[in-house]
């Protein structure tokens, strides 16, 4: 079997990483589920019959590599389009081209075609004129036309693994003394390289080659912290605000603050801040959760939401990190309600699918001259009462507990306090969605 690095010689312009790139897919590291033996994918290489296949996944991992093998193993000739060189005419004349050898086509970041392209690409799949292997970062539910998406198979490909990483970095290095560049890394610089570069193969290999060039030639690259420090604050931050990446992190780190972690919670909104994610977008997460997942449990964690998004307004980072992660840990620490978002929530699904409740005569509006002679009379003012409470109906037509559930639990909470409050003063056991044990 061939090695990963038997590759063309170092020319000097070539990049380590594509200098790298597979023969095989015995070569790849990592991806195992998707091209190991016995995989869905590998039957088809065999069998010849490659069909349409879509690479999804974030930078770095692969996909331009295994499409490459893939062609090499096939023994077709490899056609790669993009859409910032090729267009519709540049399609046709690959299809021809295939009508008379075996052609496998490439569409590298294939969610940037137009409609029409994606279309021009389906219509060889489905002739059968070439196989076709499309990369993207994007969700190809969300950026590919339905038509292309049902008649592909989707293949996602996963960030590499710490081991792999170093894998990675490793055979990186052998490569190097192969061309005669020895790079002395400690085993602990290793491991950092290689996590540092969050699952991104390319992105380990490019912070390798910054250590080894320019150096005395003939002698050992020793690799200090301070080395890879600055490679890594020259190396763009792996953060797609726009991509799946982004949407991910994201639900990590609300659903953190909603499982009440706070480790998890400052991880998650650390990985944002790093990325420069902009600290207002987060504030504006944080609102949202400060109503939905604490909501009347503790009423001051809307008001540490609102406080934060306008001190991010007016300091920003590094400083408005520190904010966001009081109001981030306000919310993961206080005690949980989600009563306010299910109440509204079966409101409005039963304001659409119902029809609608006419005002009860004594709600309606009383404040002009005639409005008695129209009946609306008949409404006691909850505070001529010494209770504060009047019993009368509000909205008939909607059951008791319809919408709102309280869900005090055990903890003194707001929630808790004002179900005691209540109960006490109308009789009346508030609807819960936990009973006290």
């Amino acid at each position: 079997m061939s090695d990963l690095f038997d590759a063309a010689p170092r020319t000097g312009s070539m990049p380590l990483a594509a200098e790298l790139r597979p023969a095989t897919l015995d070569d790849v590291i990592g991806q195992e589920k998707i091209i190991g033996p016995g995989t869905m994918l590998r039957r088809r290489i065999a069998a010849g019959r490659l069909g349409s296949i879509i690479l999804y996944g974030p930078p770095g991992l692969g996909k331009t590599s295994i499409a490459r093998a893939i062609g090499t193993m096939l023994g077709k000739n490899f056609r790669p389009l993009h859409a910032a060189h090729n267009n519709v005419a540049d399609i046709r004349k690959i299809a021809d081209e295939a009508r008379m050898r075996p052609t496998l086509l490439f569409a590298d970041e294939v969610h940037r075609f137009s409609a029409t392209q994606q279309d021009h690409l389906l219509a060889l799949c489905e002739e059968g004129v070439a196989d076709f292997i499309g990369a993207t970062t994007g969700n190809p539910y969300h950026t590919l036309t339905p038509a292309l998406i049902s008649r592909s198979t989707i293949l996602k490909l996963e960030p590499l693994s710490i081991e792999e990483m170093e894998e990675v970095v490793r055979r990186g290095l052998a490569h190097l003394t192969n061309q005669g560049i020895e790079v002395q890394l400690e085993p602990e610089q290793l491991r950092r390289i290689a996590g540092r570069s969050g699952g991104d193969a390319r992105r380990a290999l490019t912070v390798l080659e910054s250590l080894a060039v320019g150096h005395a030639p003939g002698e050992p690259v020793v690799v200090t912290e301070a080395m890879v420090e600055e490679a890594y604050a020259a190396a763009p931050v792996n953060h797609d605000r726009m991509g799946d990446a982004h949407y991910d992190v994201v639900s990590a780190f609300v659903k953190s603050m909603r499982g009440s972690d706070p480790d998890a919670t400052l991880y998650w909104l650390a990985r944002l801040v790093h990325g420069g994610e902009d600290p207002r977008y987060i504030a504006r997460r944080i609102m949202i959760h400060a109503s939905e997942d604490v909501g009347l449990a503790d009423n001051t964690a809307l008001q540490t939401a609102v406080a934060a998004l306008h001190a991010v307004e007016k300091i920003g980072y590094p400083e408005a990190q520190i904010v966001l992660a009081h109001a981030a840990l306000h919310v993961a620490r206080a005690p949980k309600s989600n009563s306010a978002c299910r109440g509204i929530s079966l409101a409005l699904a039963h304001v659409a699918a119902e029809p609608p409740s006419a005002v009860p005569m004594h709600l309606r509006d009383a404040h002009y001259k005639g409005a008695a002679a129209l009946g609306h009379v008949g409404y006691a003012f909850p505070h001529d009462d010494t209770r504060g409470w009047s019993e009368q109906a509000y909205a008939p037509d909607v059951p008791r507990g319809a919408f709102y559930q309280s869900d005090a639990r055990d903890a003194a909470t707001f929630e808790r306090r004002a179900d005691e409050h209540w109960d006490e003063v109308t009789g009346r056991s508030t609807p819960r969605r936990f009973r006290k044990r």
